[in-house]
């Protein structure tokens, strides 16, 4: 999260075993977030955050001791290759090749 902050979160998430995809919910992590750093540095709310990876339970125990530095946290960290954004479609019919337009 901007700027540089690190926020390990002990987050469950769905797992698709078939394509290897891990799928998280963004209100459910941006309130995560809000818990996180609500508290101590409620400034950076709001700001740009990237979600990086998977790290291993012990590490995320450090991490959040105080243990580990954020540099020794990325580094233990398996990056996710790739970031997927879906958008829910209301049901209903549609003609071919056409999709109700994007609520802004």
């Amino acid at each position: 999260m901007e700027p540089q902050q690190v926020l390990l979160l002990n987050k469950q998430c769905k797992y698709c075993p078939n394509c290897e995809l891990i799928i998280a919910k963004k209100q459910e992590i941006e309130a995560l977030m809000v818990v996180g750093f609500g508290q101590e540095n409620p400034e950076i709310m709001g700001n740009n955050y990237l979600v990086m990876g998977t790290i291993e339970r012990q590490d995320w125990k450090q991490g959040n001791q105080g243990s580990l530095s954020n540099r020794e946290i990325i580094e233990r960290m398996y990056i996710f290759k790739d970031q997927w954004d879906f958008e829910v479609i209301p049901a209903g019919w549609y003609p071919n090749d056409e999709l109700p337009e994007k609520k802004k």
